[in-house]
């Protein structure tokens, strides 16, 4: 698989589930993952069990139907670079937002070795207000 197809079947596939197992056959050991400054999860993330506990679990119990809509990809050598809309209602306000972002993948060898999020977190925390 190419970079760009690795990344591609972390958002693409017929369920989050099975976005989720292709996300955790494809990440390093040591993957670093950045949620950006003045997101609600902002932080540093070493390893896959980490960003579950930290960001991925409390996607799903917070949110109603959060989730990352890919517009589309932009890739070279070890980098992959993917853009969109994130979407979703705050379960404890009810409030729904859309908020601009990019997510920038770092691979090698055929293994995720980092993640960046870059967004404009003003919608979403307005949603939690």
């Amino acid at each position: 698989m190419t970079n760009l197809e690795i990344i591609k079947s972390t958002y693409e596939g017929k369920t989050s589930k099975e976005n989720g197992r292709n996300l955790a056959m494809y990440v390093a050991e040591n993957l670093a993952w950045t949620e950006a400054k003045g997101f609600p999860y902002a932080g540093t993330y070493i390893g896959l069990a980490s960003v579950e506990k930290n960001v991925f679990s409390r996607l799903g119990s917070e949110w109603v139907d959060y989730k990352f809509t890919p517009e589309d990809y932009v890739a070279s050598e070890d980098k992959v670079v993917a853009y969109g809309t994130y979407t979703g209602t705050y379960k404890t306000t009810g409030k729904y937002f859309e908020a601009r972002v990019a997510h920038v993948w770092k691979l090698k060898d055929g293994k995720i070795t980092g993640f960046e999020q870059f967004v404009d977190s003003q919608p979403v925390n307005n949603a939690m207000r």
